[in-house]
């Protein structure tokens, strides 16, 4: 008679208590978006934001960025026509060095290589390497 008395005190406890939960879970939640619906008391006359926090620049400070802006616009046009013709004399010297490695490597026999051919082909390695950098910088970044 124990486990059966065990039996239906479980039966009540879960048909009881679960709804109640239930119930309780609903409130919770009613509860929370009660409150989050709330509108907080605000001052109208109040700003959100003190004005002396974030001022608006005169006309002699806009002035003065937009020169600066313009020097910045200058600079950058400066260091981007620098950047490409460095880029441009570097492939034309990337040129020279792989026309004069085709000519020492035709020079010499299949099982050979000089150490003129190694250091010419490092060469070109370490300028294509510098040449890829500097396409990728943009200038005036940062």
């Amino acid at each position: 008679m124990h486990s059966s008395t065990r039996w239906f005190n479980r039966l009540l406890w879960r048909r009881l208590f679960r709804p109640a939960r239930a119930v309780t879970g609903v409130f919770a939640v009613a509860a929370m978006l009660a409150i989050a619906q709330q509108a907080p008391n605000r001052n109208p006359d109040k700003p959100l934001i003190n004005p002396a926090a974030n001022p608006v620049p005169d006309k002699n400070q806009q002035l003065e960025m937009q020169s600066q802006q313009g020097d910045k616009a200058v600079n950058y046009l400066a260091a981007n026509t620098e950047r490409q013709k460095q880029i441009a004399e570097d492939a034309a010297r990337l040129l020279q060095l792989a026309t004069e490695l085709k000519k020492e490597v035709d020079k010499t026999d299949k099982d050979t290589l000089s150490v003129n051919v190694i250091r010419k082909a490092e060469m070109i390695e370490k300028l294509a390497k510098g040449v890829k950098q500097k396409m990728k910088v943009t200038p005036g970044a940062g």
